[in-house]
């Protein structure tokens, strides 16, 4: 079963990050994602929907504008190709579980928000906003299918706990935080929160070293002491998967080590 919910997961992985690369595209630009059609922007024309198929159109084009011969930004065909594998891992991974939905909501927009923010150190309402719906709509599923209303009350928590630490981070230090970020904390908290109390602690903790890491490395590769600014929210993304993935086990370590255990 995880096989079949693994290859249905990537069939919607390849349709969506079409779209994700849409949206990547036009909403930084204030433009709409639903109209006009896909068009080259060198020469203006229409992408044919043979050529419009994900990650095989881009190569049976070679890369190139079907009507200019303008290159075609390899970026498309890695989005597709990587939402399809994420969804993927993410379909073996948990199955028919109720936490699915949540699970491909939050990949989608670890896509779109991390190419975004990379792009244009900006993390848009037009994206968090529809993230933040489609979470609460996704906790609600996991809440009524699992019978755990507990999961609503450390979504709260979460988010709550989430918000009001970045909302401080940005008071104390508003250089080095955007209040894009304090406004995409309370999803990334509400998502893990309702995963369970590991992975929002864990995922809180790693989006911080795995910034820093960053940062020092930026920093030693452009041999500066200081000033310099990385978009964190990639990074936000990075700590909610490694809470995901790894919160249980690395609380187990830390109260082992604790003696609390």
């Amino acid at each position: 079963m995880h096989g079949l919910v693994g290859l249905l997961a990537a069939a919607l992985g390849l349709a969506l990050g079409s779209f994700a690369n849409v949206v990547i595209h036009r909403v930084p630009r204030g433009e709409s994602v639903v109209s006009p059609p896909s068009a080259c922007p060198a020469c203006g024309a229409r992408v044919r929907a043979r050529h419009n198929v994900p990650v095989l159109g881009w190569l049976w084009l070679r890369g190139r504008c079907a009507d200019c011969g303008a290159p075609i930004s390899g970026r498309y065909p890695l989005v597709e190709a990587l939402t399809a594998l994420i969804f993927a891992g993410i379909g073996l991974a948990v199955g028919l579980a109720w936490e699915l939905p949540l699970l491909l909501v939050l990949a989608f927009f670890t896509i779109v928000l991390s190419a975004v923010d990379l792009e244009t150190r900006r993390l848009p309402d037009r994206i968090v906003a529809p993230f933040a719906a489609l979470v609460v709509v996704s906790v609600l599923v996991v809440a009524l299918g699992t019978g755990d209303l507990g999961v609503l009350w450390r979504s709260a928590i979460g988010a709550a706990a989430f918000g009001l630490f970045y909302f401080l981070a940005f008071l104390a230090y508003p250089r080095g935080m955007g209040f894009g970020d304090v406004k995409l904390a309370p999803v990334l908290g509400a998502v893990l929160g309702s995963l369970s109390w590991p992975a929002l602690a864990v995922g809180g903790f790693a989006a911080f070293l795995w910034g820093s890491l960053a940062g020092v490395i930026v920093m030693i590769m452009q041999r500066r002491g200081r000033g310099v600014a990385i978009p964190f929210g990639p990074w936000m993304f990075v700590g909610a998967w490694t809470g995901i993935v790894a919160g249980a086990a690395v609380a187990d370590w830390y109260l082992g080590v604790a003696g609390l255990t």
